[in-house]
């Protein structure tokens, strides 16, 4: 490893460890802090920190895999999920929304919808026996959860690697203490490798060995009177609630001819979103045209995505705009909390900023109450000055069983749901 090669790792690390402090995580010997799991498993931590770029452990032959499910603690039993079963998308949704991610002051929990589940786990490729639960024994009832969906992906120097991404781990608050994550971890790694994959991509709130790059919520009021009102946001001394109101106010259209995407223009959005991710970014998906399909196409309360169509070629997309829906329940109220989050935009013919400017009039048209974005890409460009608030919030990222230099957000291109 060169010199310079070896001084951008460090500038690297350090960026995500000051960013880390900065959200009040303790760094204090952070290399050396055990982690009971996570310590056993292969991710680049120590001495292997120093691993050439490529997979920690060995790709395995079939033979060598185990072929057997894991053991369950007493009580509890494997059960692979249909989402496309009503009756077990519903178990999974309640499972979710009485158990899943909650801030750190419990105020408010995610509320994936049932049709948010479908396309989340649903993609190209997908296999239910990658759509993981536990059950209880005796009741049947879904107890805990974890997911696994196919993509190929760039890593670094690495231009195609084929991963999983993993997601919706979760455990019943009332079993936390059976230490069932650990195991539905191995469990999945296990079916994963049986169809040939070796590593996997997952972001996580929490500082893991070994995060690969860390990234930060940024959040832009669009209903100031209700974020306030429901302690999402707060107001500042001197400052009143109409002058809030009138600062966060968006036009009512869009400046620019921004139409919905339909199935006419995933050839000239997948041509657009994959030449942009691989001319920018050291960590992105290489989609393919059935995969832009299946995550950009609107689906109601989903996912909305718009394009700007060149005038002269009408295949052409040269602008396009996206973000999906992720309300999340207000604890202790019986209401919700509307969010939209920023997905993946590209601007050709005008600035990102004036794209994002109109994404968020967009949002707003649906009833979102507050638009969210990570400072991944080239979102830095628009967050200031169109008025996102820097939040609580950091997101690791991480590449399971691959050895990596720690990259900075803008090297991000990918967006985990």
């Amino acid at each position: 490893m060169s010199s310079n090669d070896e001084e951008e790792k460090k500038k690297a690390a350090e960026a995500i460890l000051e960013m880390l402090k900065e959200a009040g995580v303790s760094t204090e010997n952070l290399e050396e802090k055990k982690h009971a799991f996570w310590d056993t498993q292969p991710m680049p931590h120590g001495e292997q920190s120093e691993l050439p770029e490529g997979p920690i452990v060995p790709n395995k032959k079939p033979e060598e895999l185990r072929a057997e499910p894991y053991n369950m603690p007493s009580g509890f039993e494997w059960s692979t999920l249909d989402i496309m079963d009503l009756e077990q998308r519903e178990e999974l949704y309640t499972l979710l929304a009485n158990n899943y991610v909650e801030d750190d002051d419990a105020l408010f929990r995610f509320d994936y919808s049932k049709e948010f589940l479908v396309w989340a786990l649903t993609p190209p490729g997908y296999s239910s026996d990658l759509l993981l639960g536990v059950r209880a024994s005796s009741s049947k009832k879904l107890v805990a959860f974890i997911s696994a969906i196919p993509a190929n992906v760039k890593v670094r120097s690495t231009s195609r690697l084929d991963v999983v991404e993993i997601n919706f781990l979760c455990v019943h608050k009332k079993l936390r203490c059976k230490r069932l994550a650990p195991v539905l971890i191995k469990e999945i790694t296990r079916r994963v490798n049986q169809t040939g994959v070796f590593q996997a991509v997952y972001t996580a709130g929490v500082v893991l060995p070994v995060p690969v790059a860390s990234a930060r919520y940024y959040h832009r009021s669009l209903n100031p009177k209700k974020l306030v009102r429901v302690g999402f946001s707060r107001l500042h001394p001197r400052m009143t609630m109409a002058r809030m109101q009138k600062i966060y106010k968006v036009a009512d259209q869009p400046k620019h001819a921004l139409i919905e995407m339909t199935e006419d223009h995933v050839d000239g959005v997948h041509a657009l979103l994959s030449n942009y991710l691989e001319s920018k970014f050291q960590l992105h998906v290489n989609f393919t045209k059935e995969e832009v399909a299946h995550w950009l196409l609107p689906r109601s309360s989903v996912i909305n995505t718009y394009v700007i169509v060149d005038e002269d070629d009408k295949s052409k997309v040269t602008d396009m705009v996206s973000f999906y829906h992720l309300p999340s329940t207000i604890l202790g109220r019986d209401e919700t909390l509307y969010a939209a989050y920023s997905y993946y935009n590209v601007a050709t013919s005008m600035s990102l900023e004036d794209l994002m400017r109109d994404a968020l009039i967009l949002a707003n048209s649906t009833g979102s109450d507050v638009f969210n974005a990570l400072n991944l890409m080239e979102n830095e460009t628009f967050l200031e000055p169109l008025k996102f608030g820097k939040g609580d919030g950091n997101l690791q990222y991480y590449v399971y069983n691959w050895s990596c230099p720690s990259m900075k957000p803008s090297d991000v291109g990918i967006v985990l749901l």
